[in-house]
């Protein structure tokens, strides 16, 4: 079904003032500061952070807010680098509390044969106002390319290319909602001036692989480590998942760098993006982050035995 939203004129693009209409409307649900920062700072005691960056959103929220890398100790250029991000969106919560949870059980262990670095939450104006934009109405994944108008994303890109560093390994972690029919998809064609299509929301965990440097075993090893945690998703009746044409079992291809995704910010040779449901009947708040955990660790083994 078509769905038209309450903000603008249909037909045609947001100016200044529907973009303010719409920023006026964002309330802060939950904070960054109590649920995430904590988190993060405890990581001190086996980990080096680094703070890569602030967003000075005072005249939006009252608050700046601080960015954190979080880098394993043993630190060595002979060993292969690999990189993990979450909250790009910010309202996708099983990637900031996955990215999380990773270090918190699995990154340690890892860090012996490999250079492990976590930017857990890009978007942390977006994690409390459970917000798939920043509040200019620009959506951070869109914009890692060099033109690209969030500050969120090219505070990463910036940081990234500051570590003069090849990655072997990108994985970036999301989660496809039922907000994303309801309130963000419409939204955003409010916004462009054109007319939403509302796609099927997949029940499951799927993976988003690169169309112009595709590693579908990368995407399988992902898929099979996943599968233990819980249910991948299933193709549509049109053999899709979210209006693209599935690769193999849980994969469908995006062409990253072209749309400016957070997976083309690295020379990595393998990378993944990462969906979990966390709207399904079928899958506990709990499950979402054990499957962002099992994405990482399924990838960071493939990535072992194939070094």
């Amino acid at each position: 079904m078509d769905k038209i939203y309450h903000i603008g004129t249909v037909g045609q693009a947001w100016g200044a003032a529907e973009t303010a209409q719409w920023l006026s409307e964002q309330t802060v649900k939950r904070s960054f500061f109590a649920e995430v920062l904590p988190a993060i700072e405890a990581l001190t005691t086996d980990f080096t952070l680094e703070q890569y960056g602030e967003l000075d959103y005072r005249h939006v929220s009252g608050k700046t807010y601080p960015l954190f890398a979080v880098k394993s100790r043993n630190w060595q250029s002979d060993k292969p680098t690999v990189l993990v991000t979450g909250g790009v969106h910010g309202y996708e919560t099983s990637g900031v509390h996955g990215a999380l949870r990773f270090l918190q059980t699995q990154a340690k262990a890892y860090s012996a044969k490999l250079n492990i670095l976590v930017l857990p939450c890009i978007s942390p104006w977006g994690y409390e106002t459970i917000n798939r934009w920043t509040p200019d109405a620009v959506d951070p994944n869109r914009s890692f390319a060099t033109d690209g108008k969030a500050a969120e994303a090219q505070l990463v890109r910036q940081y990234l290319a500051s570590l003069n560093t090849s990655f072997a390994l990108h994985i970036d972690l999301h989660e496809t909602t039922d907000s994303d029919n309801s309130e963000f998809r419409p939204a955003k064609a409010a916004r462009d001036g054109t007319v939403n299509k509302n796609w099927n929301i997949p029940d499951g965990f799927y993976t988003v692989d690169d169309s112009e440097h595709p590693c579908p075993a990368l995407q399988k090893a992902i898929i099979d480590s996943v599968a233990k945690v819980t249910h991948i998703a299933e193709a549509d009746e049109n053999g899709e998942l979210i209006g693209e044409k599935i690769a193999q079992f849980g994969v469908i291809n995006y062409a990253k760098a072209s749309l400016g995704l957070c997976g083309s910010v690295t020379d990595a040779p393998l990378v993944s993006t990462t969906e979990v449901y966390p709207d399904s009947p079928s899958a506990t708040p709990e499950q979402c982050i054990q499957a962002q955990v099992a994405a990482v660790v399924g990838a960071l083994d493939y990535l072992l035995a194939n070094n």
